[in-house]
């Protein structure tokens, strides 16, 4: 594997002198199966070959003592190669990052036990002491999908910061103003759609609570959260005038620019949802029948749409030019290594890039502005709320009947004239 990397075959004996060639050419593996760049594995592996030095040095005899010296030679490069005190401070943390990454890495793939020291992944559940089946209680009885849980793992963080930082660490001192003390802290940071998701979450973990008698009374009554009037507000969708400006800041001469046009034409052709988007594998697109088909939407069914010719082609300019090769099926993945598929949350954020690459101002842009922008057209080609609701998977027709409650086109004419022809 390592004459892949290396023509001189000086160099590569040089490398098998060391006393961990073995776990350098298991990882070399390992990343070219994962398709990282020649570049990338060319360069860490000298930087690996310095560590098993460094490390023997320092009394390693085995692959099992290589964890106790990272951050020790980690600290002995940064002496070596940055000089300099408070400027460079953001540098060689950059650097501290580079080096601890493939060093890590590699002992992830050589030692089972092996764990990183850097960002740990924290557990699902926050009150795991507390309430250890409370995720497995969502899951079973509530019925809820794991996009969901990650909205209770999400604000269950939050209630546990909040916590934390009042220094409450039995639950069972729990009341109502502290409570309402929590409302009030997160309505002064937070979009009171956000406040009002956060008070429910936490009122089903107090009724879960209560119920598992982990506290001796029922607190969900006294969590109030705001009141959000679903009409109150107007979709922040963009006009097609906008949505051609958005499409044409994209280089669809590159790999990436092919899989982005892709994306978006997906976005805003039918309203689709990122998650949706993500969730697309090669098998739902049927060529021979002109059909997409996007399975397991949000309403609990799945849709099929005649394959639009241009949508289409996108997708095929993709699939031939700009998609790397891997097993996974998913039609969309990461343009470097790993070649893992693009989540919801990279669709969303390829949305907003090129909404403001392309100059246009909407607030919070992602993946929802072309979904709503989509409805708004379909609203303004008078089609009917049933149609639309079922065209985009809306689960209930609510969800499409704030779209009914403003012609956006013709307010923006009322503003730019003076306004005589509608008195």
């Amino acid at each position: 594997m390592l004459e892949l990397y290396y023509v001189r075959p000086d160099t590569v004996d040089r490398i098998r002198t060391c006393w961990i060639s073995g776990a350098i050419e298991s990882y070399v593996s390992w990343l070219s199966e994962r398709e990282y760049s020649y570049k990338t594995i060319s360069r860490r592996i000298p930087l690996l070959v310095r560590f098993g030095e460094f490390a023997r040095e320092g009394g390693a005899q085995s692959l099992e003592d290589l964890s106790a010296h990272v951050d020790s030679f980690i600290a002995h490069y940064l002496r070596k190669q940055v000089r300099g005190g408070r400027a460079r401070a953001k540098r060689r943390k950059q650097i501290a990052k580079e080096v601890r990454i493939p060093i890590e890495q590699m002992l992830s793939v050589v030692l089972a036990d092996f764990v990183p020291a850097g960002r740990q992944r924290r557990p699902e559940n926050p009150f795991q002491d507390w309430a250890p089946g409370f995720f497995d209680y969502l899951r079973r009885e509530k019925g809820l999908r794991e996009s969901s849980l990650e909205y209770y793992t999400h604000y269950l963080r939050l209630f546990a910061s909040y916590l934390e930082a009042i220094g409450l660490k039995d639950l069972h001192h729990l009341s109502p103003p502290i409570l309402s003390g929590y409302a009030v802290e997160l309505s002064r940071r937070l979009a009171w759609s956000s406040v009002r998701s956060a008070c429910g979450v936490l009122r089903v973990f107090l009724r879960y609570l209560y119920r598992e008698r982990c506290l001796e009374r029922d607190l969900s009554a006294t969590v109030q959260h705001p009141q959000v009037y679903r009409l109150s507000t107007i979709p922040r969708s963009i006009t097609w005038d906008e949505v051609r400006r958005m499409l044409e800041a994209v280089d669809r001469r590159t790999p990436v620019g092919k899989r982005d046009y892709a994306i978006l034409l997906l976005l805003v052709t039918y309203g689709l949802r990122a998650q949706e988007v993500a969730s697309l594998t090669l098998e739902n697109v049927d060529w021979r029948q002109e059909r997409l088909r996007v399975p397991d939407r949000k309403a609990g069914h799945s849709t099929g749409y005649p394959l639009s010719a241009l949508v289409g082609q996108a997708i095929l300019d993709y699939l031939q030019a700009g998609r790397p090769k891997t097993t996974h099926r998913q039609v969309f993945l990461r343009s470097m290594a790993p070649r893992a598929p693009l989540t919801h949350s990279a669709i969303s954020g390829r949305a907003s890039h090129y909404l403001h690459k392309a100059g246009i101002a909407v607030s919070r842009a992602g993946s929802h502005t072309l979904r709503h922008s989509c409805v708004q057209r379909l609203v303004e080609a008078e089609f009917s709320l049933k149609i639309i609701g079922d065209y985009v998977g809306h689960r209930a027709p609510s969800s499409t009947l704030i779209y009914s409650k403003v012609d956006l086109e013709a307010l923006r004419e009322v503003a730019c004239g003076d306004g005589e022809e509608v008195l």
